[in-house]
């Protein structure tokens, strides 16, 4: 694939109508795909999760974002809110929306979990400090370019009720995106291949 610029990703995005998760669901999140201008190209931004018991996704690295709250219809402004309490990084500022991706039945230790995730993409012009919650571990800024290439692909072992099963995934400078995180940015990756 050539290298990534921003009218190739507003293509991708363009390509075709996000799917919907069109079954019931309890409860909705969103999550936003926050992309800027880095050095030598795009970037997109990931977090590490904060280890805590009983969550689902504990320590995985993802893209920034929750759970709608009661009467929050709008699942655009969940993501804005969610990355702005993990981050700190205000999407309603020197930010442009892009798209969406399609959306995602969450699973969680090899069980679908009753919840939808929509995925935004955004382009953030601002390259202001961060200032993480206490849900966030970390956050990383990854070339696009970097994490589309070939040698980004891998797999990993997971342990489940005895059997090691293996999944796909990302790996980049010591960074492994697996789960729903990789399920979602391969969206993202078909659609940029597409345009």
């Amino acid at each position: 694939m050539p290298r990534v610029d921003w009218e190739h990703v507003k293509r991708a995005l363009a390509f075709r109508e996000p799917a919907r998760v069109t079954e019931p669901v309890a409860s909705r999140a969103a999550v936003a795909a926050v992309l800027r201008d880095g050095d030598p190209g795009l970037e997109i931004l990931f977090i590490r999760r904060a280890e805590h018991e009983g969550d689902p996704w504990s320590g995985q690295m993802g893209f920034p974002g929750g759970r709608a709250e009661p009467g929050e219809d709008d699942l655009f402004r969940t993501a804005v809110r969610e990355t702005r309490e993990e981050t700190g990084i205000d999407l309603t500022r020197d930010t442009e929306r892009l798209g969406r991706l399609d959306e995602v039945r969450a699973m969680a230790r090899m069980r679908p979990v009753d919840l939808a995730i929509t995925p935004f993409v955004f382009r953030h012009r601002s390259r202001g400090e961060a200032v993480l919650s206490e849900e966030v571990r970390s956050l990383h800024w990854l070339p696009l370019d970097g994490i589309l290439a070939p040698g980004a692909q891998s797999t990993m072992p997971y342990d489940y009720q005895g059997t090691t099963v293996e999944f796909p995934c990302l790996r980049y400078d010591g960074l492994v995106i697996w789960g729903l995180t990789y399920r979602m940015f391969s969206n993202f990756r078909t659609l940029l291949e597409a345009a």
